[in-house]
């Protein structure tokens, strides 16, 4: 009987292994503040990643398609209930996640001997104003942070915090689309090669990796346009916009090619148009 909670530990301990090796081959996602609204930019392959929620309110995800999608619907339920039964503004991303989706998610994750869901999950807000903008991430195990600028979902925590130093340190404030889809690309890119690289490593490697002090080296831009330009080949640009002057009570719109083409200087637009 004194055993059972050890297990229970143990068990745990073993879903976040399981958990953490399915999100290696996952495309990473970035969201950022610019000076018209909010953008979100990932890559997918046959299964959108970006999606609206509600008015105001974008999701963009990372992991299994199925639970992904089943728990996106949660949220669209929720979120019209919520706008339905009391108003518009009383839906926010806040309540979403901490009396929707995060209890959900985190109760599924300590039932060990059911199927946990395979997502880590970012909410972004449009605020009325940009200092009102609001970002929130949840893991596989609920947990979810609260955070203002940008965001992103990565495979591992060495690879989500090198794309947050580089967002850190290259954001230009105030940062126009223009700009901001041209950084979120690169950031992107440092995520998708910093998966590649730990897929790659044993697992002698990655403990190496995660406890070194003097973080990994960041690619030159060259680097990073070639990987673009390598992944694109297969896969699809995905990049949503949540705008601030946008006419109408949805403030969502998904940037087509052509668009997009006309956002990025000549490389670029190589990468996107491919």
């Amino acid at each position: 009987m004194y055993e059972e909670p050890y297990r229970w530990v143990e068990a745990v301990g073993n879903r976040r292994t399981y958990l953490d090796e399915q999100f290696r081959q996952g495309s990473p996602v970035v969201a950022l503040g610019y000076d018209g609204g909010l953008l979100l930019t990932t890559v997918s392959k046959g299964t959108s990643k970006l999606y609206e929620i509600y008015d105001r309110i974008a999701l963009g995800g990372m992991g299994h398609p199925a639970d992904l999608e089943k728990l996106r619907f949660s949220l669209l339920e929720m979120a019209h209930t919520e706008g339905f039964n009391r108003s518009p503004s009383d839906v926010t991303g806040s309540r979403l996640v901490k009396y929707g989706i995060a209890p959900v998610i985190k109760q599924a994750f300590e039932e060990v001997y059911k199927a946990p869901f395979i997502v880590r999950i970012l909410l972004a807000e449009l605020g009325q104003k940009p200092e009102k903008d609001t970002l929130l991430t949840i893991n596989y195990d609920g947990t979810f942070e609260e955070l203002k600028e940008y965001a992103v979902l990565a495979a591992t925590k060495q690879a989500q915090a090198r794309m947050q130093e580089y967002l850190k340190a290259q954001k230009p404030s105030p940062c126009t689309l223009e700009q901001g889809l041209q950084l979120a690309l690169r950031t992107w890119a440092i995520g998708s090669l910093a998966h590649q690289q730990d897929s790659a490593d044993s697992p002698a490697d990655r403990e190496q990796e995660s406890s070194r002090e003097t973080p990994a080296s960041i690619p030159d831009q060259a680097a990073l346009l070639a990987h673009l330009r390598e992944v694109l080949a297969d896969k699809t640009l995905e990049c949503a916009v949540l705008e601030r002057q946008q006419v109408g009570s949805s403030k969502y719109r998904a940037l087509k090619p052509a668009e997009l083409a006309r956002l990025l200087p000549g490389d670029f637009q190589a990468v996107v148009t491919r």
